[in-house]
């Protein structure tokens, strides 16, 4: 497997492993719908989050969440939009960003971090 895409993978269990330790009701992981993936869809009370983790050894190049740009964030949002269809949620909904730092296992958390129109 690529370096990136075990470092990926990783960062996402650090970033579970922080949600649950929340108190977080994690609902699915790597869900995916068509061409979308979510990395984190979890309960907050009665609030439906969906998690975008984003891992970085370094912030050379930018902080992990400057990497979830417009499109990503869209595309986050179609599939939002199918999960609440499919699942048939009705109620509050949520989008956050969750950078881990690799080599330090820091974990930052961006609630709220962009709004659907």
């Amino acid at each position: 497997m690529a370096e990136h895409l075990s470092s990926g993978r990783y960062g996402e269990q650090l970033a579970l492993d922080f949600v649950r330790k929340l108190g977080y009701n994690v609902l699915d992981k790597n869900w995916r719908y068509r061409y979308w993936e979510v990395d984190i869809v979890a309960m907050d009370g009665d609030v439906l989050v969906f998690i975008e983790v984003k891992s970085r050894t370094n912030t050379a190049f930018g902080e992990p969440a400057e990497f979830v740009d417009w499109k990503k964030r869209n595309n986050l949002i179609k599939l939002a939009e199918a999960y609440i269809k499919i699942k048939r949620f009705e109620g509050e909904i949520r989008f956050d960003i969750i950078s881990v730092y690799l080599k330090t296992k820091e974990v930052e958390w961006i609630k709220d971090a962009f709004w659907s129109n």
